[in-house]
């Protein structure tokens, strides 16, 4: 059979109806390619149709206007269903302006289900979710209206363990993007800086009786060794030489230092850092005040730790190790299965300079689900009173759980950091002190949160640590609520902290200053 196709010829397999499971970690391993090619199929015929989309991390270009997921907006789609939300800003909205069904499980659930899916089961069991916005009997998981399809149950199993019954798809089409091919139709990622959860998809496709496309940079003529090999050609129906796909979707070029060929250290790496921010803006929007939230966060960190570093603000911790020069030292972990090296941030997210090892993603989520992680820092967009925490959805932002969920509920200590306001939020930190000289519109400590996405009964139950690090102060979690231990200097705690809370916080006696 040949395998070797044009993008017209692969997406041509695509039939109304059919389930594609697309294998992306936002800029990551994305297979940008086929599915602009399939959204030009779709505006010259009109057709597939009723497709459905799924997956685990966002896949597309941060374009407002992209057509890579054209298709999905255009019609081609009923519904999709994704993990993490962010480059998806086409699919945001039609979901938000009720236009497809929308759905948002965790990202790691997700990695988890298409490996149970190519193993033939028809649900997967998991405690991650429990008590969170995506158990039934708490909150949503359904994004608008029109998504009335129920995904999730709350179960308790025989041998009396709770937790949620994930439906899982019959996925009959895998979007992969991969480094090269022989002819044949082996498939090795080597060039990639991540493979996510390739082989699953690949396994769970073919044994539906389902098409495999692989775009791929270029085809080899020789044998490729067998452990460099990550798909086999017995799994792959199409390959497509797509010459001109990028390594990374926002970053021109080949960097071998992205997929593990060359490790950096020292100033090279900062080099290689500063190149990329440059070029990409891998980095969140940051101020002063994010980098005296990073600086008091650090202050956890300790040599041996493995440590899972979230997008946002946190990312600003990794230069903090970074700076400090405790890259061997500590072990940065992101959940698209890097773990060392120094992790890249905003549209970077999801790769690393230099890391140790690139595990599949579903193996990552295996370590961080069982506990391994001794300590996580992930951002919140919303604390209330008790200590629950909001990480994935407010009016009008649908970003989506990622892996948040599958991270912070099993890690044995979890620092939340974000500002104490946010939306017109003005100051500045000079290294030892805090000023606030215009306070944010939005609060973000309330009395409720809009969605669940860190429950503290979670919390109890596994005995884990929380902190809340905010620009100006710092509370732990303990039984009886929030506890404000820490203020940063040059706040004041009426003004600046207390008249600013719309409820009233527990407070140390041994009220300190927050050292840096």
């Amino acid at each position: 059979m040949e395998k070797i196709m044009t993008l017209e010829q692969a997406v041509g397999l695509i039939k109304d109806g059919d389930t594609i499971w697309i294998n992306s970690f936002a800029a990551v391993a994305s297979p940008v390619e086929l599915n602009k090619a399939l959204t030009k199929r779709f505006r010259e015929t009109g057709s597939p149709r009723h497709l459905s989309v799924y997956s685990p991390f966002s896949f597309s270009d941060w374009r407002e206007d992209s057509d890579v997921e054209g298709y999905i907006c255009e019609g081609a789609a009923d519904k999709v269903v994704i993990g993490f939300f962010g480059s998806l800003k086409r699919t945001q909205k039609a979901i938000m302006e009720n236009k497809i069904e929308g759905y948002n499980l965790p990202g790691g659930i997700m990695s988890h289900m298409i490996r149970a899916c190519a193993m033939g089961d028809e649900y997967l069991f998991s405690k991650i979710g429990l008590n969170l916005y995506v158990d039934p009997e708490i909150g949503r998981y359904q994004l608008n209206e029109r998504s009335k399809e129920e995904l999730v149950s709350h179960v308790v199993s025989a041998g009396g363990r709770e937790g949620l019954l994930y439906k899982l798809p019959k996925v009959n089409i895998a979007f992969l993007k991969a480094t090269f091919a022989d002819e044949r139709g082996n498939v090795s990622f080597e060039n990639e800086g991540a493979s996510i959860d390739a082989l699953s998809v690949a396994q769970a496709t073919h044994k539906n009786g389902g098409k495999v496309i692989v775009q791929v940079k270029s085809l080899v003529n020789r044998h490729m060794p067998p452990k460099s090999v990550e798909i086999p050609a017995a799994l792959v129906d199409a390959v497509v030489v797509c010459s001109d796909q990028q390594q990374f979707t926002t970053l021109d070029g080949f960097h071998e230092y992205l997929c593990g060929k060359y490790v950096p250290t020292g100033n090279i790496l900062r080099a290689f850092r500063d190149e990329i921010r440059s070029k990409i803006g891998a980095t969140s929007a940051r101020n002063s005040l994010h980098t005296a939230i990073a600086k008091r966060a650090f202050k956890e960190l300790h040599p041996g730790q493995i440590v899972n570093i979230g997008i946002g603000i946190p990312e600003l911790i990794a230069e903090e190790v970074l700076q400090h020069d405790l890259l061997d030292d500590i072990s940065l972990s992101v959940e698209a299965g890097s773990t060392g090296g120094f992790p890249l941030g905003g549209k970077g997210f999801g790769c690393a300079i230099g890391p140790d090892t690139i595990l599949d993603m579903a193996r990552q989520f295996d370590f961080y689900e069982g506990g391994g992680l001794d300590m996580c820092c992930v951002g919140a967009l919303q604390v209330d009173a008790a200590g629950n925490v909001n990480g994935h959805y407010t009016s009008g932002k649908l970003s989506g759980i990622g892996g948040f969920a599958n991270i912070s509920q099993a890690t044995k200590k979890v620092v939340f950091c974000c500002t104490f306001t946010t939306k017109g939020l003005k100051g500045s930190f000079d290294g030892e002190k805090v000023t606030i000289e215009q306070e944010g519109s939005i609060k973000k400590f309330l009395p409720n949160v809009d969605a669940l996405s860190f429950s503290v009964k979670n919390a109890k139950i596994n005995g884990q640590s929380v902190m809340y690090i905010t620009e100006r102060c710092v509370f732990v979690l303990t039984d009886e609520g929030l506890c404000l231990t820490e203020i940063a200097p040059g706040v004041d705690l009426k003004k600046d902290i207390l008249d600013v809370l719309d409820f009233e916080p527990i407070i140390a006696d041994n009220l300190r200053l927050i050292e840096y």
